[in-house]
């Protein structure tokens, strides 16, 4: 069954998107929020066996597939607890059109010590979002600003 946004009715801030989704493995768990105010989903491991993390990445399954309506945009994004341990979770963008197992590529940082995943552990989170509807303009030149073109660490590292 998909979820679809009727673009004809008018769209409410506060209705829930509904993303629908299929269990692809035993044992797999539904992406929650840890706290009512959280914004992220865990995902959770779904794995047969412990897996090390290392420098290299390694790709680790959730057991689930999403159908993410259009309008929606679903991202998987890091944990921060993991993060400041030195793994990483890549980004990444579920397409509406994707119907895979949703996926985390994980990986650790030269010196941060090892980790095992372990099956049913957190691994990253899904945020959801709606997107925005854009239509790029070419123009001769941007709008000054007092930033202008200074980024990377140019308003300050704190």
């Amino acid at each position: 069954m998909t979820t679809r946004i009727d673009a004809t009715a008018p769209a409410s801030r506060d209705a829930p998107l509904v993303l629908d989704f299929v269990r692809l493995r035993p044992g797999a768990r539904v992406p929650a929020r840890q706290t009512p105010a959280a914004t992220g989903y865990d995902l959770h491991a779904c794995i047969d066996a412990p897996v090390e993390v290392g420098e290299l990445p390694v790709r680790i399954p959730c057991g689930i597939a999403v159908a993410a309506p259009e309008g929606a945009d679903v991202q998987v994004r890091p944990r921060s607890g993991l993060s400041a341990r030195g793994v990483l979770a890549v980004f990444g963008t579920i397409d509406a059109d994707y119907r895979g197992e949703l996926m985390v590529t994980l990986y650790r940082l030269p010196g941060a010590e090892p980790l095992t995943v372990r099956d049913g552990d957190r691994i990253a989170q899904l945020v959801v979002s709606r997107t925005a509807a854009v239509a790029w303009r070419e123009v001769a030149a941007l709008e000054d600003t007092a930033r202008g073109a200074g980024g990377h660490g140019s308003t300050g590292l704190g």
